[in-house]
């Protein structure tokens, strides 16, 4: 399958190459099981070999990235209340909604800038960032920082790996299984806690 990409993508023209990486970054906020990382990865692979430059790369997948994390933005700033503050959601009580508004609201910015370096949870911050209602420039370029710096990371692994695609994804899947794992644990914590509290009350 990767190589398949690889291949497919050393054949096609350097500006539609750019296109790829810009749809493929953009795309991961909203469909959060696209393989975007590998498809950036596989980009920078081709930098020593086409006339694509670091730079370039970095600037299109940061501003891809940062785009569809303003997207799911205005996604939840128009539906949030709708899903969350309805009472659809029953295990979520109003006392808990209020304390996660207080909790987003303080560090709500700090969790957009480590959002790239929080699989599986991407396109949850950039919603809970519009349902909240955080400033749109503050969190277009904080999410663009944060794009900038992990993309940054993985373009020079791509680059400095080369064609060995297959390593490279086997370090991001293990990377993403980690922190999804960690996240994981963290939610069941949390309901774990709401119902032993409504339990005892």
């Amino acid at each position: 399958m990767l190589e398949e990409i690889l291949s497919y993508m050393s054949t096609v023209d350097t500006s539609f190459l750019y296109l790829i990486l810009f749809f493929f970054s953009f795309i991961e906020n909203v469909f959060p099981p696209s393989p975007s990382d590998v498809v950036v990865v596989v980009g920078a692979s081709l930098i020593a070999s086409t006339t694509m430059g670091y730079l370039p790369v970095l600037l299109v997948t940061s501003i891809g990235s940062a785009f569809g994390f303003i997207l799911m933005y205005y996604v939840g700033k128009l539906f949030g209340d709708k899903v969350l503050k309805s009472g659809k959601i029953k295990f979520l009580s109003q006392e808990d909604i209020s304390k996660t508004d207080l909790w987003f609201s303080k560090y709500g910015y700090k969790l957009i800038i480590a959002n790239r370096f929080l699989p599986g949870t991407r396109s949850v911050i950039s919603f809970f960032s519009g349902m909240y209602e955080l400033d749109l420039v503050k969190t277009f370029i904080f999410s663009s920082i944060s794009a900038f710096l992990w993309n940054a990371i993985i373009i020079y692994f791509g680059m400095t790996l080369g064609n060995n695609i297959e390593l490279i994804d086997h370090y991001l899947n293990t990377y993403a299984t980690i922190i999804l794992t960690v996240t994981v644990l963290v939610v069941v914590i949390f309901i774990l806690r709401f119902f032993w509290k409504k339990r005892n009350s």
